[in-house]
């Protein structure tokens, strides 16, 4: 006996949301932070690094390396993305033209997220209920309203904004894996699909995912969901489906075929790391830090920045897993359910928790849009309420910072400022200005839009919270830019070297990390060598990490240069760097 649907929706609740409003959305979202910052520590910059090397064919492709030394994370795609973008645009600033695949990976993981949701409302197990006089939403429509509701639970979450705008693997991974979850979604048993077009992504994605290092957990996914497919939903009155059930399940096992092929193609030419890197960073290995897995309170920390990193779509997750109980296994919410929890558990095996959980946000997203159609008017009010309140609160704080700034009043603002950021100059820059006065009055027209009385649309639950995300996020890329380059780039840092540097020397390098040497060549625009380098012996300047200093006599001979400078991050006095002249120079 079919069990029926929780969903219960009008016509009138299911109208689409003005494409206009959500390619703006979109575009408010994007643009910011891949436009006029400087790339920011310790990732984002080590990352543009490597990709500049390749572009200027300092490096090997299949061994990505920077001044010799490999990246901290042994993805090739990425790297390559970037540098084939720098090679192809050499009239643009390097910094700019690596951005631009990255621009369009984000923009390729809202648009999957759209479709994953819209293929999977389709589904005949997601449908609402059917009224005895007629008046349900049409499946079309009722798609198309969860998907814009999908796609606004992406924009809304929190962990999104910093790590989806960086040129970084992470982000890579994430576009790779919205778009294997979309071509997944479009194998669910729906009539007129073209298979094709999804046989198409997961023969792209899951090769595009082993090379950004994520080959493993990206075959677990996609097996998983190939094992879910295979089960037409209980609710499916149609006995044909399952024929375009086995048939999806055929199109990704032939996916997977080809990645395994890909893979041992790949690693014939020696792409995986060697044996004993992969042993030491097994979640079996032990581990001295006191941040292991197993430690109560790292865990007790995980959940905390699990909770902030995937808000507000965690409480409609819950909602939704409640409400679909009896679906479980139906595909719209088993395939985002099982990736979350791939990407969860993966998360939780790696060091750096926090990247590793921006995969899980378009599962999470997907998730949270199927809570809509069970949502009472109250929960959906108290979201409304708390988010205009925290969203508001958040820009007023922007805002009144920044006028502390630039006129000393209030003073406390400017005060806290000149402490945290001493040696920060404010400027003021009209073009950021007028983009920030403009989000922050089409934000209170839209709070106005929102608490009058209009008809009910589906997807007004998370119109608050994707705009209120957006508006702190461009506010802090406009008004804050300049203090968060200040903060959190390596640029007065590598300014402040390279002034003192003779302008056509060379510059040897001891003990810097991939990201200082990035800045100090791309910010600082120096020429820089290794220490152990024979080509260095003709360069007239030294400079040395703190930590590298106390056994430097062991590298060169001590007698032959001399101290001349300690350059410090104005921002951090603890981050700096030793700076040493040849004697006689």
């Amino acid at each position: 006996m079919n069990r029926p649907t929780p969903a219960i929706v009008t016509q009138t609740a299911v109208r689409p949301l003005p494409r206009i409003a959500l390619w703006l959305f979109c575009a408010a979202y994007v643009l910011p932070g891949f436009l006029g910052r400087e790339p920011w520590k310790v990732d984002d910059v080590a990352s543009f690094g490597i990709m500049q090397a390749l572009a200027e064919g300092l490096s090997d492709w299949w061994n990505p390396q920077l001044l010799g030394a490999p990246p901290g994370d042994t993805a090739l795609l990425p790297y390559w993305l970037g540098a084939l973008f720098i090679q192809a645009f050499p009239f643009l600033d390097p910094v700019v033209a690596s951005r631009i695949p990255f621009a369009l990976l984000l923009l390729l993981t809202l648009v999957s997220t759209w479709y994953t949701v819209y293929h999977l409302a389709r589904l005949p197990s997601a449908q609402p209920l059917a009224f005895a006089f007629g008046g349900e939403a049409s499946p079309k429509a009722y798609a198309r309203a969860l998907a814009d509701a999908g796609l606004l639970a992406l924009l809304a979450c929190l962990g999104l904004a910093q790590l989806g705008h960086e040129t970084t693997p992470d982000l890579v991974r994430l576009a790779l894996l919205a778009m294997l979850l979309h071509a997944l979604a479009r194998l669910a048993p729906v009539q007129g699909d073209r298979h094709w077009l999804s046989l198409l992504m997961v023969g792209l994605a899951l090769p595009g995912l082993y090379l950004s290092a994520m080959g493993w957990q990206a075959v677990l996914m996609a097996f998983g969901w190939w094992l879910l497919l295979g089960k037409p939903p209980t609710t499916d009155p149609h006995p044909d489906h399952a024929t375009t059930a086995i048939s999806g399940r055929a199109l990704v096992l032939s996916g997977l075929i080809v990645t395994t092929a890909v893979a041992a193609w790949a690693g014939w030419f020696k792409l995986s790391p060697p044996l004993d890197m992969v042993l030491s960073t097994s979640p079996l290995a032990p581990s001295p830090a006191s941040d292991a897995p197993n430690e109560p309170l790292a865990w007790v920390r995980f959940a905390r920045l699990l909770v902030w990193f995937t808000w507000p779509a965690w409480p409609l997750v819950i909602w939704t897993l409640w409400s679909w109980r009896r679906q479980l296994l139906s595909p719209h919410v088993a395939l985002p359910l099982w990736g979350a929890l791939v990407c969860v558990v993966s998360s939780a095996l790696q060091e750096r928790e926090d990247r590793a959980l921006l995969l899980i946000l378009p599962s999470m997203a997907v998730l949270a849009a199927f809570a809509l159609p069970t949502l009472r008017r109250s929960v959906s009010a108290l979201i409304d309420w708390f988010t205009l309140l925290f969203f508001t609160g958040c820009a007023v704080i922007i805002w009144v910072v920044w006028v502390s700034m630039m006129t000393g009043v209030p003073a406390k603002p400017a005060s806290n400022v000149a402490r945290l950021a001493p040696g920060f100059v404010p400027e003021f820059f009209i073009v950021p200005f007028a983009v920030a006065a403009v989000a922050t009055l089409a934000w209170f027209a839209l709070v106005k839009w929102r608490v009058g009385r209009h008809r009910q649309a589906i997807w007004k639950s998370l119109v608050l919270p994707a705009a209120g995300s957006t508006l702190c996020w461009l506010l802090l890329t406009t008004l804050w830019l300049p203090l968060l380059d200040f903060g959190r780039s390596y640029g007065p840092l590598a300014r402040g070297l390279a002034n003192l540097v003779p302008g056509t020397s060379c510059v040897l390098v001891d003990g810097l990390s991939q990201a200082q040497i990035a800045a100090l060549k791309q910010q600082g625009g120096l020429s820089l060598t290794r220490l152990n380098d024979p080509a260095g012996s003709a360069c007239k300047s030294l400079v040395v990490s703190p930590e590298a200093q106390p056994t430097l006599d062991e590298r060169v001979d001590l007698t032959r240069w001399a101290f001349r400078a300690r350059v410090s991050r104005l921002s951090d006095r603890k981050e700096s760097l030793l700076l040493y002249q040849r004697v006689g120079d």
